[in-house]
């Protein structure tokens, strides 16, 4: 079983999206665990502060180390005794997240997230205790809920045994240098558009072949850095 546990300020996000779809059939397979760890309760009395102003000056604030040291240290030390735990800390200035990080994370068997908020964290807590630092995009949200949402469902449904069947991601865009080929279902025809003849022929190899040149067209025309890299690896 995998151990996925969530450091954030406001855990009622993530319960909320744990609980739908393929998140929480994995739990329902007994594959997945989740805990949410609520960071003002590891904030110091009276006043629970998590953040507080940075030095040098600037505009906006900085989260406290302490409370995310206490958090993650108690996160790590309630995981499996055996595990390397992965500490993920999603944030703009990172490497971009990817397909094959999603895979390489779904074989962990501890991960910890940590959701930041206002101008980040403080840099120790990146330093000492971080192993995964990633960016879902060149922007900028809120807080670090949504991301760890994202990149926990990129790599949950990868886990062995929670999708039904794990040949549909092996087919993913992003799987290989080739962005996904165009999917149909009945009606053969809906309003003016018909289902490509190919796929009514049952010649599997056609088929195949439409696909491929489906899947380059479709790279080549959105995403020509992609392309670029496809032509390389042939």
């Amino acid at each position: 079983m995998t151990l996925i546990q969530i450091i954030t300020p406001f855990p009622q996000m993530a319960t909320a999206l744990i609980g739908e779809s393929i998140l929480a059939r994995a739990t329902a397979k007994g594959l997945v665990e989740y805990r949410l760890h609520d960071l003002f309760q590891y904030a110091d009395p009276p006043h629970y502060r998590i953040d507080d102003y940075p030095f040098g000056g600037g505009s906006g604030m900085v989260m406290k180390p302490e409370p995310l040291f206490r958090a993650t240290e108690q996160a790590i030390s309630n995981g499996p005794d055996n595990s390397s735990t992965r500490v993920v800390y999603p944030t703009p200035d990172a490497p971009l997240f990817s397909q094959s990080k999603a895979r390489e994370l779904a074989h962990a068997e501890h991960l910890v997230f940590l959701s930041g908020h206002y101008k980040g964290v403080d840099q120790r807590v990146r330093d000492l205790l971080v192993t995964d630092e990633l960016s879902i995009g060149d922007y900028v949200l809120t807080g670090g809920e949504l991301p760890t949402m994202v990149i926990l469902d990129a790599v949950v449904r990868l886990i062995p045994g929670v999708l039904n069947s794990i040949e549909s991601a092996e087919t993913d865009s992003h799987t290989s240098d080739l962005l996904d080929w165009p999917h149909y279902t009945r009606p053969v025809q809906f309003q003016d558009l018909k289902v490509p003849d190919v796929l009514l022929s049952g010649h599997h190899g056609k088929i195949a072949e439409w696909r491929r040149k489906q899947e380059e067209l479709k790279t080549r025309s959105i995403r020509p850095d992609l392309w670029q890299k496809y032509k390389e690896s042939k």
